[in-house]
């Protein structure tokens, strides 16, 4: 029987006695993921093991092949709003409104005030949504499976109200370029009140039951630290972040759709741990929930996309007395009486509407952090290029930090705290 050749956690071959020989009987690699609970999605982790020590953590990703980016260079633009809304799934409104934003800086618009308002009322109820989730799968992974069963009853009240407002629980496409695809509809509004009155009884539910909780606060005390300076360092941003007392939040230093016009605080802590990021993202939940309340007070009146025919197609507004709408009107006049608006309307339907050339980047406040959009025009129907800047990818560097010298058990934590989403990862 041929011999063994002697190699090291890397695969090479090294001589018999070296400290990479020592090395691998000293230590063990393990596979954590690509299919593990814990890892939220496809993420694979490779565990550098000494004992139930974790020496090293390198997070391996590229197992979902969504391929949404380059998806939009073959849609038009209009259509690229129903794959970015597919990337983190967990907060499509986020992706959907920093898409927008960015063609609309390309076209030099603006949507409506209504529309600019109810789209920071979305993005703040999806806000709650994805803490939500997150704090329920935290639940279940560390022990606390009424943590889990609370958690997703309030979110299925959401994403009862999202389905209410765009027709669809998840992946809505209901924020649009120039604005939105539709109104509120009747009786929306007295929903989400009523849903914003009891969320705060049920956030002192949750922390009633986690906060003093001896296991819940020996699992997240002192787990998964990552001070400022690294964070930075390492492009970190959202509650991971705040969590470690830096309180940079892009609704207030760099406010998109209205933000400007609301009071809110920004939440931090000082600790860095797992514990720190749970009291940052339970008290964001109450500042949603105020913003909220504050957009339905000061809801303005008038459309929710932009009247120009260039952009958009005729809306029924109203219908009339011989029950002929505003838009079979309008395709009645386009037939009869203009052959540019005829041609303009065949374009719009056939092709979409064209981009100025340009390039833009577009950051907004998502539950996980900055998420940015990178779109390129080169004057055409269809984006030249579109980037994502994904919390979720740019803040997995900071696991190997989080995770060095824990236990094996407390990566489990770390992940959770961490709160990636594969799909804006694998975009």
């Amino acid at each position: 029987m041929a011999e063994a050749i002697p190699r090291d956690i890397e695969g090479a071959e090294v001589g018999r006695g070296t400290t990479a020989q020592r090395l691998r009987d000293d230590l063990m690699v393990v596979n954590m993921g690509p299919q593990h609970p814990s890892t939220h999605g496809v993420l694979r982790l490779l565990l550098t093991l000494d004992g139930e020590t974790v020496v090293d953590l390198k997070p391996i990703v590229g197992y979902l092949h969504t391929g949404i980016e380059k998806n939009t260079e073959y849609r038009t633009w209009q259509q690229g709003v129903t794959f970015v809304t597919r990337a983190d799934y967990l907060s499509p409104f986020f992706n959907e409104l920093a898409y927008c934003l960015s063609v609309e800086r390309l076209l030099g618009i603006e949507a409506p005030p209504r529309a600019m308002a109810i789209r920071v009322l979305v993005c703040e109820l999806n806000r709650i949504a994805s803490h939500l989730v997150w704090l329920a799968t935290s639940g279940l992974e560390l022990g606390a499976i009424s943590m889990m069963l609370y958690g997703f009853r309030e979110r299925e009240r959401l994403l009862d109200i999202f389905e209410l407002v765009s027709g669809l629980r998840m992946n809505h496409a209901y924020i649009r370029i120039g604005g939105l695809v539709m109104d509120l509809p009747e009786g929306a509004e007295d929903q989400i009140r009523a849903y914003l009155k009891e969320l705060p009884h049920r956030f002192d539910e949750y922390e009633n039951l986690l906060t003093g909780n001896p296991i819940w606060r020996e699992r997240n005390r002192g787990v998964g630290i990552l001070d400022a300076a690294t964070a930075e360092s390492l492009g970190v941003t959202g509650p991971l972040l705040r969590a470690a007392g830096v309180g940079r939040d892009l609704r207030k230093d760099e406010p998109c759709s209205g933000y400007e016009r609301y009071e809110f605080d920004v939440p931090t802590r000082t600790e860095a741990d797992c514990f720190a990021r749970y009291e940052v993202r339970v008290a964001e939940m109450r500042e949603s929930v105020k913003i909220c309340e504050q957009v339905l007070d000061s809801l303005p009146g008038g459309p929710v996309m932009i009247e120009d025919p260039k952009l958009r197609w005729p809306a029924r507004l109203s219908v009339g007395p011989d029950g002929i709408g505003n838009d079979e009107a309008y395709v009645r006049h386009i037939m009869e009486d203009s052959m540019e608006a005829l041609i303009n309307h065949f374009k719009l339907v056939t092709q979409g509407i064209r981009v100025p050339a340009g390039e833009v980047y577009t950051p907004v406040e998502s539950p996980r952090g900055e998420l940015g959009y990178y779109v390129v025009s080169d004057g055409g129907i269809r984006p030249y290029r579109v980037r994502m800047r994904d919390p979720s990818f740019c803040n997995l560097p900071a696991l190997p930090v989080m995770a060095r010298g824990r236990l094996m058990a407390d990566v489990v934590a770390a992940v959770a705290s961490a709160d990636p989403v594969m799909g804006g990862v694998d975009r």
